[in-house]
């Protein structure tokens, strides 16, 4: 008899279970106190359990007959898992209840191919969810999961599936984060003349903390753009590892900070983004020092453009035009009046 499935699997009754093997987990449900598998794969039943398997609902149960072609859902979870596993994933090779959780090796930035992804789920009786691409996760958190639907599957589906992942040389990875010394760069009159007291300073520094990032140097200057670019370049020539100038990015006539980026020999400068809050962003680099420059919003706001792109660039990644155009779908912050970012759409 076939089982619901499709595939060579014969239903037997309780009465007939006695001295079989289980030949899948059976789960169990208790509200709020547990949820998992009561029997597991290859377990023998025994004449006591047989109320119990009747307690979860169970009348009948699956020996399973594999023709060839065929695997068992747990064969083909492991397969699965390995194709998309890639630097930085890690996964425990036991499936359970037929499913795999690929998980961060390490702390850092989760990437994900969202192209490979989806052509992943394209094919028949396999499936995949994650956590959103550009996410920081910490050592051994869950990024993804994958399983395969059927009890049984055609070998053909998970040798699909598999070389989708393949051919994007794996479908998630985690890549870490560097801690750089850096220097900040404080712009604007009213701050340098003492007219009022700086805050960028301190948000800077805790934004930062956060990833173990030390502040080396600290400049407060005028709107001035040769005073601004002197800075910058005596940061470089301390070897600072990123370069952070915050105020004077838009577009008043004392706003010279994004001039004086350029006039210090910054690289593939990219201006402006589609991110709210966080419109007059900057990004751009000196070689292998990458520079940001932050608008005024970052004080008066949780979290902004500086909240998505600081992660990704201490992972490494050279921010371009595209990556930042990118960012509009999701880009809209709602200003909530109790802010749970990261767990919200923003950035997403």
């Amino acid at each position: 008899m076939a089982n619901k499935h499709g595939s060579s699997a014969t239903v037997i009754s309780l009465k007939e279970a006695v001295g079989k093997v289980l030949a899948h987990d059976i789960t169990e449900i208790r509200p709020g106190q547990f949820k998992g598998p009561a029997f597991k794969k290859g377990y023998i039943i025994r004449e006591d359990d047989l109320e119990h398997l009747r307690r979860l609902g169970k009348e009948h149960l699956y020996v399973l007959h594999m023709e060839p072609g065929e695997l068992h859902e747990d064969d083909a979870a492991v397969r699965l898992a390995r194709a998309l596993a890639g630097p930085g994933v890690v996964f425990n090779e036991r499936a359970t209840e037929g499913k795999i959780s690929l998980k961060a090796a390490h702390r850092g930035l989760l990437k994900v191919d969202v192209q490979a992804l989806t052509g992943f789920n394209m094919v028949p009786n396999v499936t995949c969810s994650s956590r959103h691409t550009n996410s920081v996760v910490e050592e051994g958190a869950i990024i993804a999961g994958t399983r395969a639907i059927p009890l049984i599957i055609d070998r053909r589906e998970v040798e699909q599936a598999v070389g989708v992942a393949q051919a994007a040389g794996g479908v998630f990875s985690v890549k870490k984060f560097a801690a750089p010394d850096t220097g900040l760069v404080i712009t604007g009159n009213e701050v340098y003349s003492g007219r009022i007291e700086d805050k960028f300073a301190p948000i800077l520094r805790k934004k930062l903390g956060f990833f173990g990032c030390p502040v080396r140097e600290t400049f407060f200057l005028p709107d001035d753009q040769d005073a601004i670019r002197k800075a910058i370049e005596r940061l470089l020539q301390e070897n600072i590892g990123l370069i952070l100038v915050a105020g004077g990015m838009s577009v008043d006539p004392d706003d010279v900070s994004r001039l004086a980026i350029a006039a210090a020999g910054a690289e593939d400068l990219v201006y402006g983004s589609p991110v709210l809050p966080g419109a007059m962003f900057l990004y751009g680099h000196f070689g292998d020092v990458p520079v940001m420059g932050l608008p005024a919003c970052v004080l008066f706001y949780g979290n902004t453009v500086f909240d998505l792109m600081l992660p990704r660039v201490l992972a490494g990644e050279r921010i371009s035009r595209k990556d930042l155009a990118e960012t509009a779908h999701g880009g809209l912050c709602l200003n909530c009046d109790h802010c749970n970012y990261p767990v919200c759409p923003f950035g997403k």
